[in-house]
């Protein structure tokens, strides 16, 4: 279905991508509607569901508070990203605002977000669930955080300047400023728009802080499938600083073994050629990574020895950790060698590139940021003295 044309003057379009969501259509229109009072709104739902969301939506669109219409895809491309694409470009309003349609991100927040992204410096303004009295509580489960609050790590070290301001990459709840964009740029593959957005343009970003609810009714869509699509998305977007990482970290693999052979052939024991070339490694590995990985970095934040410090100190704690850890699959869940080597070598990999992108080359927090924050801390204004009362 194509959906009627958006009022001229709509100040800010409001996109929800939905799946088989019928029964929250109501209440998330309702709550919407009365977030929106005077705010010049609109909300548009784009569809890819296989039950009754379209019509659900067509149904309460006439005693709406707001303009709502719908767009139903029968042949979804590019998953939530590109429903959402689809929904920006049959609006024209100069704002739109993303969020999902379980209600897990409180409509009650529009107004505030729409606030901050209509600021003179700001590109976008992101709720997140890391900064103030942010929370994930709404997510499902202790495995679910754990999951949400690793990718996120991950994903903010893979992109560590484009990211510095956000603590949220993840999230599917923002309003941006529609001329920052390039629509043509952006490849959504996935049900991370976000981060699309932001990965492939030099965004303003401020943040506010909201508590991740949970859903108001049916199931979370939320699967292995997904998290398959995120990490293509992810290594679509930033393949290269992490595959050079891989490169030099497996040519630091063979000449470390160069390294012990060259030793032991020359009569020096085992375990001293081991120390001798798991440290030359740790060093021309760094040197490498300083040349060709993070580069672009080097001069973001801290100074070359201090970088080589907490890169030196910290493979030398990975090595020890990982050996008992091998040891522990091998000699007592009876993994096999070879795989209990492949399985530890992989998580370090990614615990070690985490490390040097968030730690190690971490960029100073952006002079634009730092003034927003003084800026914000003025307009507090002192915090007020403590009451006395007497009895």
């Amino acid at each position: 279905m194509t959906a009627t044309p958006e009022q001229g003057d709509t100040l800010v379009t409001v996109i929800v991508p939905t799946f088989n969501e019928a029964p929250n259509v109501a209440e998330l229109v309702r709550r919407v509607g009365e977030a929106t009072r005077g705010l010049r709104a609109a909300l548009l739902f784009v569809d890819d569901s296989s039950d009754d969301t379209a019509d659900v939506v067509r149904a309460v669109a006439p005693t709406a508070e707001l303009p709502v219409r719908v767009i139903h895809r029968d042949a979804p491309v590019g998953g939530l990203g590109g429903a959402v694409l689809e929904g920006v470009r049959a609006t024209t309003s100069p704002y739109f605002l993303v969020m999902d349609g379980d209600l897990q991100h409180p409509p009650e927040l529009i107004g505030s977000l729409v606030a901050r992204v209509q600021e003179p410096d700001v590109d976008v303004a992101v709720a997140s669930r890391y900064i103030g009295d942010g929370s994930s509580a709404g997510l499902s489960g202790v495995v679910r955080q754990a999951v949400s609050s690793t990718s996120t790590a991950v994903t903010r070290a893979m992109f560590p300047v484009r990211l510095r301001d956000c603590s949220d990459p993840m999230t599917g709840f923002f309003a941006v400023r529609r001329s920052a964009v390039d629509l043509e740029a952006l490849r959504p593959r996935g049900f991370k728009i976000l981060l699309e957005i932001l990965a492939r343009h030099p965004m303003r970003v401020v943040e506010v802080p909201f508590v991740f609810g949970s859903r108001f009714a049916g199931e979370s869509k939320a699967n292995l499938a997904q998290g398959v699509h995120f990490m293509w998305q992810l290594a679509g977007l930033r393949f290269g600083r992490m595959s050079r990482f891989a490169i030099i970290g497996g040519m630091g693999a063979v000449a470390n073994v160069a390294i012990v052979a060259l030793l032991t052939w020359l009569g020096a024991p085992w375990l001293l050629a081991a120390l001798v070339a798991a440290e030359l490694t740790i060093v021309g590995n760094f040197l490498l990574q300083e040349r060709f990985v993070f580069r672009d970095l080097r001069h973001e934040g801290k100074g070359v020895w201090a970088r080589f410090g907490q890169s030196f100190t910290f493979n030398n704690v990975e090595t020890l950790i990982r050996m008992p850890v091998m040891a522990l699959l091998v000699e007592t869940m009876h993994v096999a060698a070879v795989l209990a080597t492949a399985i530890t070598l992989v998580v370090a990999f990614v615990v070690r590139f985490t490390f040097h992108s968030r730690v190690v080359y971490r960029p100073r927090e952006s002079s634009r940021r730092e003034r927003m924050v003084e800026r914000e801390a003025a307009q507090a204004g002192p915090p007020p003295a403590p009451r006395t009362e007497s009895v």
